[in-house]
């Protein structure tokens, strides 16, 4: 059994087939799912999601590149969201200072405001980081007893130990398997107690699927790349990785 503890289901590539999306996840042995909101509004269609399937759960976040677009009291929209047990966590929050679509001042206002959230109601937090290291490390360095994963990890191996020191999980992707990436020398030298999988669908598919719509059951080739770079059984980088997922969202 694997997790998929990053995707997107609500968008069209993927909601316009989901039940066909599920059976190819189940088949590919991905049994569950979390579907992760960007703003209120796909946070809301996440939480759908989660009702109606039982192997899905959601996230309630403001994206780093929304975070200009917020209007009203969106922490109170965020919280009365959370406070189903089937959202899981505080996600996708974080920064990007790659493309920049909202200022750094006020991506980082908005993030330290999400996390305050999370402390408040005890849950995770689920959060991007693009060429933001050092403000990532700094901010998250303010807050005791935070728990939560780097998601779609690409930095650096000092940042990825500066988080695990710092009690976080990362989460490697679909570019864990692309040619020439950096990403299989930084995994093979971190506890893998510590690691989760995803594909941040529909985004990010993997080899052999590179460049095509991505899908949960993908899962299972990022999976099968650290049991290569580990020369670990894939059923027991299932086994280790599911359990991370489980104990750090507190799904059954």
């Amino acid at each position: 059994m694997l997790v998929d503890t990053h995707c997107h289901l609500f968008f069209d590539e993927l909601k316009n087939d989901i039940d066909g999306v599920l059976s190819r996840a189940n088949e590919l042995g991905v049994t569950k799912i979390i579907c992760v909101g960007t703003d209120i509004t796909d946070s809301i269609k996440s939480y759908k999601l989660a009702k109606k399937y039982n192997n899905i759960y959601s996230t309630a976040g403001i994206h780093p590149h929304d975070v200009e677009a917020v209007e009203g009291d969106y922490i109170n929209e965020l919280r009365n969201l959370l406070l189903n047990e089937k959202v899981v966590a505080v996600g996708e929050i974080g920064l990007d200072y790659y493309r920049n679509i909202s200022k750094p001042i006020s991506q980082k206002i908005m993030f330290k405001e999400q996390i305050e959230l999370a402390q408040k109601i005890n849950k995770p937090i689920v959060f991007h980081n693009r060429e933001a290291d050092e403000d990532i490390i700094n901010i998250l360095s303010d807050f005791q007893g935070l728990e939560g994963v780097a998601h779609c990890f690409s930095s650096t191996y000092r940042t990825a130990m500066e988080l695990i020191e710092m009690g976080f999980y990362i989460s490697f992707s679909g570019n864990l398997t692309f040619k020439n990436s950096h990403l299989p020398e930084v995994a093979k030298k971190l506890p893998l107690d510590r690691l989760l999988v995803e594909t941040d669908s529909p985004f990010l598919s993997p080899v052999p699927f590179r460049g095509r719509t991505n899908e949960p059951g993908r899962t299972r080739y990022v999976a099968e790349k650290l049991s290569e770079i580990f020369n670990f059984d894939i059923n027991d980088i299932a086994s280790i990785t599911t359990a991370n997922a489980k104990r750090l969202f507190n799904i059954s």
